[in-house]
């Protein structure tokens, strides 16, 4: 008996192993750890992608383009002058189960009023909860926008506007618009534990989150009750690799399958490959030094344009981009529409630069510091570098610039809040609309804490930038856009370095990966041979 008992286990045991051999597990290989899991607080694309499994919009970008399509909201109406926006929620909406909550109903207009409420009302018992700071929410113009959010039914939300908002719906399939579950923040909020909802986070999105071991791995199971049907990946896994060559490395020995940002030294290598296939895209982004303008000697305009002549702006592309980035002579991408080709990029004028300073009464120069971000980006691929670059170049107008830098969270908190002079950063567009890149230079976001790391406010271009959301007219926010562009020219609150082009490994086991224009990772409708 004792012999067919051991023999049955050894059955069971072996046909265990045999099912999890055959489950699909997609292994990606990510740049850096989240800062959390909601997107709500976030900036960073970074922590996006981390959260991104795990939830809804209403409304969402269809995968590997910018057009927006349904999500949570299945249909919705915009009132003829624009002010009224009414969505048709999804009925049987399944919110995932974790360790600390099991929910009790599907989702519904509730789970809407709480996600925006949260960002939106300064008396929402969780508004403060994780440091209270909604950048995006803040720095988009939202709180102003708002006039009011009804529940009409279980399953039908009016947002009322106080003007119209051309960009609004593609704005709310980003991911700072994500849907929470109402039901999962009340009981954590009873439980006294209202943070777990920012750090184990419940959704309705096609993976669960089941675990994440800070600076290693995070771990998701595809959720078998996703309205959109279940993902044909069984585990997803974000292997946390900072490094570019090293994950470049795993991707080669098979230990993942999707990567981003290799090193662009690596890319000759990376195309012999015979198991990778190597995807690539012109990227809707900007990488940029930001001119703190509100600390000396930035806000004279003599002074940053004199650096913008003095950087030698092709070493950069060809040192750090090595053909895979553009010089950026706009704060937008060429490869966005009212992109004004027109203007003129500055030249690189060591002669010039020096004239300016002596204007500015700084021929003798000055101490300054110089950020650079501690991660490669897409607009971005090492930061160190160019601030090295950049350094040795501002030395020859006895300008002496610190390097300096924090972990990445860190470096964005402390930038935001504007302890910086001179700062690296970029952008990579979330919507496809030009609002999307000019909000970072306009008022509401030079608040402290704001995503303007100039803190350099025009009220020419801010008038300019809230008329262009009012209008339908494509070619008049064009022209409205097109004359931003000049100012900023002419005002210099930024250096604009390069728009990169973007490169994705996959390993050819793959299939269905797409690249996202907007700088997206997204594994829902991937599938592994």
């Amino acid at each position: 008996m004792k012999m067919i008992t051991r023999l049955l286990a050894a059955t069971l045991l072996s046909a265990g192993f045999a099912a999890a051999a055959e489950a699909k597990t997609l292994v990606y290989c990510s740049e850096g750890s989240p800062e959390n899991f909601n997107p709500q607080i976030n900036t960073t694309g970074t922590s996006f992608d981390a959260a991104r499994p795990v939830f809804n919009q209403l409304v969402e970008f269809e995968r590997g383009t910018t057009n927006v399509i349904p999500g949570l909201a299945e249909s919705w109406e915009v009132s003829a002058d624009g002010l009224e926006v009414t969505f048709h929620l999804r009925k049987g909406v399944k919110f995932h189960s974790s360790k600390s909550f099991t929910p009790t109903r599907d989702f519904n207009a509730d789970d809407v009023l709480f996600s925006f409420d949260r960002m939106w009302k300064a008396d929402d018992p969780y508004h403060n909860v994780s440091g209270g700071a909604y950048d995006y929410f803040n720095d988009m113009g939202m709180p102003d926008l708002l006039k009011a959010i009804e529940k009409v039914d279980d399953y039908t939300v009016k947002f009322t506007l106080a003007r119209p908002e051309s960009p609004f719906l593609a704005n709310l399939a980003m991911d700072f618009a994500t849907i929470h579950s109402a039901e999962y923040a009340a009981a954590m909020l009873k439980a006294g534990t209202p943070e777990k909802v920012d750090q184990e986070p419940v959704g309705t999105g096609p993976f669960t989150f089941i675990a994440y071991q800070k600076d290693a791995v995070i771990r998701f199971k595809a959720f078998a009750d996703y309205w959109g049907g279940k993902a044909a990946i069984d585990d997803l896994v974000f292997a946390i690799t900072p490094d570019p060559t090293t994950r470049y490395a795993k991707l080669a020995k098979g230990e993942c399958h999707v990567m981003l940002q290799p090193n662009p030294a690596d890319l000759e290598t990376i195309k012999q490959n015979g198991d990778v296939e190597l995807l690539s895209q012109p990227g809707l982004n900007i990488g940029y030094l930001a001119f703190n303008v509100t600390k000396k000697p930035f806000d004279d305009k003599r002074v940053r344009l004199a650096i913008t002549h003095a950087i030698d702006k092709d070493t950069i592309l060809r040192d750090v981009y090595q053909g895979a980035g553009q010089p950026a002579k706009n704060f937008i991408p060429p490869t966005i529409w009212s992109y004004n080709d027109a203007v003129e990029p500055y030249a690189y004028d060591v002669d010039k630069a020096k004239e300016l300073l002596k204007e500015a009464g700084l021929e003798g120069g000055f101490e300054t510091d110089l950020w650079w971000m501690p991660v490669t980006r897409p607009y971005n691929p090492n930061a160190k570098r160019i601030a090295e670059i950049v350094q040795a170049d501002l030395a020859k107008l006895n300008i002496k610039a610190e390097l300096k830098s924090y972990e990445w969270g860190e470096y964005r908190k402390r930038l935001q809040a504007g302890e910086h002079q001179m700062g690296q950063l970029g952008w990579t567009g979330d919507n496809g609309d030009p609002d999307n890149f000019f909000f970072l230079l306009g008022c509401d976001a030079a608040r402290p804490g704001g995503q303007n790391l100039s803190k350099w406010c025009d009220p020419s271009f801010d008038e300019k930038l809230k008329e262009a959301r009012k209008l339908t007219d494509k070619a008049a926010r064009t022209k409205l856009y097109e004359e931003m562009q000049e100012i900023v020219h002419d005002e210099v609150p930024v250096y604009t370095i390069a728009h990169s082009v973007v490169f994705e490994p996959v390993r050819k086991e793959v299939k269905g990966y797409k690249v996202s224009p907007l700088g997206r990772h997204e594994f829902y409708g991937v599938d592994l041979d």
